[in-house]
């Protein structure tokens, strides 16, 4: 059996995680550093009454911010990654490692019945294959 035969059998509900962070648009890219350091986490999702707008990434800070010598005070809808690419729950970790590796991206939002229901990421993935 290759590895793609068995990482088809896969889901990516088995491996992602299911906790998410949401902060609105007006949300400085300060204080989102602050979260990502307190939380050790590397996405937050940015979310305007009910609608997903976006992600931002620790990647973000070095290709946007840095990069762009932007201030700590910009809101973090002037840099979010949009529109949110996302996956279904119960497609197999096979597909979510060829949409990143397509898109260039490290993190997946998790869908079910239109819902984003986690986060899956590279990581994830290399730490599935790495057991």
């Amino acid at each position: 059996m290759s590895s793609e035969d068995f990482n088809s059998s896969i889901l990516v509900e088995d491996i992602m995680a299911k906790t998410l962070i949401t902060v609105n648009p007006a949300t400085t890219v300060f204080q989102i550093a602050k979260m990502m350091e307190q939380g050790g986490i590397g996405a937050i999702l940015v979310k305007e009454n009910e609608n997903l707008m976006g992600i931002i990434t620790d990647r973000d800070f070095a290709t946007k911010i840095a990069a762009n010598n932007l201030s700590f005070d910009t809101p973090v809808e002037k840099i979010m990654s949009s529109p949110l690419i996302t996956i279904n729950h119960d497609d197999s970790i096979s597909s979510a490692a060829k949409i990143m590796s397509t898109k260039k991206i490290r993190k997946l939002a998790v869908s079910e019945n239109g819902n984003i229901v986690g986060l899956i990421t590279s990581t994830d993935l290399v730490n599935y294959l790495a057991k």
